[in-house]
């Protein structure tokens, strides 16, 4: 079998920030999605954010990217990384890293500043509702905007060379 793309990159020498994985495009119909993978921790050297950090910060951030009104309809999905050291972003079309990272941060923003009960956190809405933990997702959103997001440059848009 063929090693998949995201296993070639170098973690090992990946930094948080906001990187495009993937580019496809579907032969028959031309649609283009992008996957963005939004880093957060610096994988296999700093911890890894825990299931119900990812998934307080899986709930709000997608009610934001899904509300956006300017990029809402090219949302196609917001959810953890299985190795929780981040996040994919998959929208519509052709873009690039400089590109969505206002949105990025727009997102993280909201996240750390949220107040009030967690959108979707409800047993008739969530099949693991009451697995969540706002106030260190309210923390990993802060690091991320103000050590990466507030001041993100070209050495955290590119993946570095393996």
């Amino acid at each position: 079998m063929d090693k998949i793309a995201s296993f070639t990159v170098n973690h090992l020498a990946l930094e948080p920030g906001v990187y495009v994985s993937r580019v496809d495009r579907d032969p028959d119909t031309g649609c283009v999605v992008t996957t963005f993978d939004l880093r957060v921790t610096a994988p296999n050297r700093e911890p890894v954010m825990d299931t119900a950090v990812m998934h307080a910060v899986e709930h709000l951030g997608a009610t934001y990217l899904r509300n956006d009104p300017a990029w809402r309809d090219r949302v196609v999905y917001f959810g953890p990384m299985g190795c929780r050291t981040g996040f994919y972003l998959v929208m519509f079309g052709e873009l690039t890293s400089a590109e969505v990272a206002p949105l990025v941060r727009s997102a993280f923003e909201f996240v750390r500043d949220f107040e009030g009960p967690i959108p979707g956190a409800e047993p008739r809405d969530c099949g693991n509702w009451h697995d969540s933990d706002l106030a260190m997702a309210k923390w990993w959103a802060r690091r991320y905007v103000e050590r990466t997001l507030a001041h993100i440059d070209e050495e955290h848009l590119f993946y570095p060379e393996s």
